[in-house]
């Protein structure tokens, strides 16, 4: 992976977490969804984005996966 791809998924995520009302301040790679706010239907609205920008399908274990903005920025990249 290169680092254009994870920046390029870094900015896609970042976006799509402020389209779900997060303040961007709040948004970095240790901040975890569950103090971001982040549910279940905004975890599936991730993964459609992630499968639309970028081929990768998130599977619900995926997403179970998923602790902090970082882990969902490596799962995505990582299978690009």
């Amino acid at each position: 992976m290169t680092t254009e791809t994870n920046e390029k998924v870094q900015k896609v995520v970042f976006d799509a977490l402020e389209s779900f009302g997060v303040e961007s301040a709040g948004i970095s790679l240790e901040a975890s969804l569950e103090s971001l706010d982040i549910d279940s239907l905004d975890m599936a609205e991730l993964s459609q984005i992630a499968d639309e920008e970028f081929g990768v399908a998130l599977k619900s274990d995926d997403v179970k996966s998923i602790k902090t903005v970082g882990d969902a920025i490596d799962l995505i990249a990582g299978r690009i």
